[in-house]
């Protein structure tokens, strides 16, 4: 078998057989094949796509190319939630608690962000003393004792992904569905886990641009685990406006924080119910959503949801005073207040500039070796949907940098108020399931 003869094959539209996909995988981890012939099979696949047969096969091998999670050991159903991430995406803090609280084992790998704001990794590491990279055995253990773990990926799992995704990221062969599908899945199901619910997010500040094309992504990502025996669902929601009220680390673990007491704000409240409701009904803990809706508010009403997320500090070697007294956290020396240069209501806020905004202030990080300023951020006042008189605050910013005035009219720009009433958008737009 020759690598060429594999690349003018996909040049050609044809269908990779899957001792083929299984010759590249296996010969570019072992550093048999070159760079420049996978760089050229990706663009290939970039131009003529992949069926789901070979997006599966390519999916599988990718997840085989390393260490696999084996959590049969830990008695239930193991089920995982990923995100395609997003502004102000703090979802995992509050909802793997709420669902673990309800009897499910919630075992969640993380990855750090580049960009906008931190990853879910750094979110938590703005509790001081907070341990996020647990040896597989420390993950287990976890898992068996309260049964919610948020850590890094251990050991040596998915090679393949991280060589190829490497290279896509310098050959412009980024935006391909069925890479970006087979690099997601290969993670999610490395990590050992029964049941996945994907968060597929579109608009001005998601990946996917579009409810179309995310719509896309999250049926082969369904067709990918479902095929591979894990029951895998998705929700479509919109990144046309940040997630919740806070976009920065530790600004966002405070509200995960208000949100497991019943305090959060109402969209981030409603994805944690809802996305927590197909959760448990995926890992067998409840019938029905319906069932499942009700033993979330049971568990956040009566404390049990927050006790578990203090259960998973605990755990993780993190300060538990942080979590019982948020004010705790540091606070940046400069908070400016953003206002409404005129009245009416408020027709989106441009998440894309709210979380760049939130990186220039210091929030997240352009490359790998930035260090992220904890404590900065941006705390939204309005959402969609909402009325506003001039001079209303539309949002406080949080920066430790004395240079922000550039950013401040940026940020003003991002609320786009017309005189017209606009309704409140919907959380989930859909729901994708076998």
């Amino acid at each position: 078998m020759r690598m060429v003869d594999i690349i003018t094959k996909k040049r050609d539209g044809g269908k990779l057989s899957d001792e083929e996909i299984e010759f590249v995988v296996n010969g570019y981890v072992d550093g048999k094949i070159p760079d420049y012939q996978v760089s050229s099979l990706l663009m290939a696949i970039v131009f003529k796509g992949m069926s789901n047969d070979e997006i599966v096969t390519l999916t599988d091998r990718m997840e085989h190319s390393g260490d696999v999670m084996d959590l049969s050991s830990i008695p239930g159903f193991k089920v995982d939630k990923h995100s395609t991430g997003g502004v102000g995406d703090k979802t995992s803090l509050a909802l793997g608690p709420m669902v673990a609280a309800c009897g499910a084992v919630v075992a969640k790998m993380s990855g750090r962000g580049l960009g906008h704001t931190g990853g879910t990794l750094d979110k938590l590491e703005s509790i001081p003393g907070m341990n996020v990279f647990l040896t597989q055995e420390q993950f287990m253990d976890q898992l068996r004792k309260i049964g919610v773990a948020i850590a890094g990926q251990t050991g040596q799992l998915v090679p393949a992904d991280k060589k190829i995704y490497a290279l896509r990221d310098v050959t412009g062969t980024v935006e391909s569905i069925p890479l970006i599908a087979s690099s997601v899945m290969s993670k999610k199901l490395a990590s050992g886990s029964d049941c996945i619910l994907l968060d597929v997010k579109f608009g001005n500040g998601a990946f996917m641009k579009n409810r179309e094309s995310a719509y896309e992504l999250a049926t082969i990502m369904c067709n990918i685990g479902n095929s591979l025996n894990r029951d895998t669902r998705a929700v479509l929601t919109s990144m046309d406006q940040p997630l919740g009220l806070a976009v920065g680390n530790a600004l966002e673990v405070k509200e995960a924080i208000d949100t497991l007491h019943g305090h959060g704000p109402k969209d981030f409240q409603d994805l944690c119910y809802q996305s927590g409701a197909i959760m448990l009904e995926q890992a067998k803990v409840v019938k029905s959503q319906e069932e499942g809706l009700a033993m979330l508010h049971k568990v956040v009403e009566d404390g049990s949801a927050f006790e578990k997320f203090r259960q998973m500090i605990i755990a993780q070697g993190g300060d538990i005073s942080y979590i019982d007294n948020p004010e705790k956290f540091p606070l940046s020396k400069n908070i400016i207040e953003v206002k409404a240069s005129k009245p009416g209501y408020i027709k989106q806020i441009v998440a894309l500039e709210i979380g760049e905004s939130a990186m220039r202030l210091g929030a997240g990080r352009e490359t790998f070796d930035d260090v992220i300023d904890m404590s900065a951020g941006i705390v939204l006042s309005k959402k969609v949907g909402d009325k506003v008189a001039k001079g209303d605050v539309l949002c406080t910013v949080h920066t430790n940098k004395d240079d922000y005035a550039a950013v401040l009219k940026d940020i003003e720009k991002a609320f786009v108020i017309v005189d017209g009433f606009v309704e409140y958008p919907p959380t989930v737009h859909d729901y994708i399931h076998k």
